[in-house]
């Protein structure tokens, strides 16, 4: 079967090193992405390490062609030299499309651009790394790639280099954007945040373009940092029955990128978020040279969690109230707390609604208290505005109670197998966060 493969991969190539020396740059870059791509699936089937080793050199040639051709449609004209037959095609190309030609294409390139302004996070989040809860061996990793670079340049050097991609696994709502924030909050550095639909486009050729001008936008604004959430939707597995042309075309590009062909990484990060590690492309998941997985919370994470939601809330609860909070939400994510804070954020004023007798404070504001105590007045939320009280009525502090409320009907969103998938993906592929 993966013989078939490899000839397809060849038919390809053969077309490409025609349209190549043709000059037909465009339709050369998509056959050699085209052979790319069976390539690298013949690679997964082959077990002849000599074969492979072969393949592997010329899947490495390959892709620094497709990148040399992908520069060279991005500045033509710009005088850049290319080697033999291409130079000369080149050269003919860019006389006969003259200015016109480059005009066209640069407001080609900068109607991407503009597309792809809206990703730039141009406020900091304002989530600093105090704010994440546990995740140490992860925090510090990412303030090795992020924070040392800048602030430090001179702590790389020789070959010391810092991270450049990180992959963030884990169970849906453990902190993982969250952490993101965190960077974008710390770090001096360009933040371009992005989803798939930022990078996909119905216009054939355009995703990959996207994906082109993105990494661009990031060398030119470095040092940058690139975050890809839910990376799975755009990286899935090769050969998978629901995956087409585009979806591949965009991978490959993404590889190319990642791999940095002909230009200066060194001050741009990768940051990538799945809740589905195992559905990424095997080939993606390499670039990735850190997996991290970020798991729930632990006991003291949880703890810090309720604390951090609360805020400055008033609240009547003390440490051991939230050392029990913690105990008693063993296997919740931070998400299922935020919610769980949520909703008890709202008990106190329930409690307000549904009063029937209120009590006025030193400082003349009303709150409702019970009816056995001293002050109590018979009276509803309705009359106080009806009388244009409205103002001087204040929710009663959050007390231990409303979270055993709510606590008692809310369950973990994240279930045992859930766990387990992600357990052994960091046996075989990740570390510890």
């Amino acid at each position: 079967m993966y013989c078939d493969f490899l000839e397809h991969a060849t038919k390809y190539v053969k077309q490409a090193v025609q349209e190549d020396n043709a000059g037909n740059y465009s339709q050369a870059f998509t056959l050699y992405m085209n052979a790319l791509e069976y390539l690298r699936t013949h690679l997964k089937y082959e077990k002849n390490p000599k074969i492979k080793e072969e393949i592997t050199q010329k899947v490495i040639g390959y892709l620094k062609r497709a990148e040399e051709i992908r520069a060279i449609l991005d500045t033509e004209g710009s005088g850049q030299k290319l080697h033999g037959d291409a130079e000369d095609a080149t050269q003919s190309r860019t006389k006969s499309k003259g200015g016109e030609g480059r005009d066209k294409e640069d407001a080609e390139k900068e109607k991407l651009k503009a597309g792809l302004d809206s990703v730039i996070l141009r406020e900091k989040p304002n989530v600093r790394w105090s704010d994440v809860a546990g995740l140490e061996s992860a925090k510090q990793a990412l303030q090795e790639a992020v924070i040392l670079p800048v602030k430090f340049p001179q702590f790389f050097t020789g070959k010391r280099r810092p991270w450049s991609a990180f992959l963030l696994y884990g169970p849906p709502g453990t902190g993982k954007s969250y952490l993101a924030k965190a960077v974008a909050t710390e770090a001096d550095s360009t933040f371009f945040s992005v989803s798939s639909s930022d990078l996909v486009s119905k216009w054939m050729g355009e995703s990959e373009k996207l994906v082109s001008n993105l990494f661009q936008m990031a060398r030119d604004s470095a040092p940058s940092i690139i975050f890809i959430d839910e990376i799975d939707s755009l990286c899935g597995q090769r050969g998978e029955g629901n995956e087409n042309e585009a979806s591949r075309r965009i991978k490959t590009e993404l590889l190319v990128q990642m791999q940095g062909v002909g230009h200066d990484d060194k001050k741009i990060l990768v940051l990538a978020a799945t809740n589905m590690p195992y559905a990424l492309d095997q080939a993606i998941r390499r670039r990735f040279d850190k997996r991290i997985y970020i798991p729930l919370p632990d006991l003291k994470a949880r703890q810090h969690m309720f604390k951090v939601h609360l805020g400055d809330t008033p609240h009547n609860l003390n440490e051991r109230d939230f050392e029990d909070l913690a105990c008693k939400t063993n296997g919740f994510s931070g998400s299922d707390i935020s919610v769980c804070v949520k909703d008890v954020l709202f008990e106190p004023v329930r409690k307000t609604r549904d009063a029937k007798f209120f009590k006025e404070t030193s400082n003349g504001m009303w709150v409702p208290c019970e009816p056995t105590e001293r002050g109590a007045v018979q009276t509803t939320l309705e009359e106080f505005d009806a009388r244009g009280l409205a103002s001087k009525i204040l929710p009663p502090p959050i007390a231990r109670a409303d979270f055993d409320k709510v606590l008692a009907k809310q369950k973990p969103t994240v279930s045992k197998a859930d766990l387990e998938v992600h357990e052994r993906f960091t046996k075989e592929f990740g570390e510890e966060g």
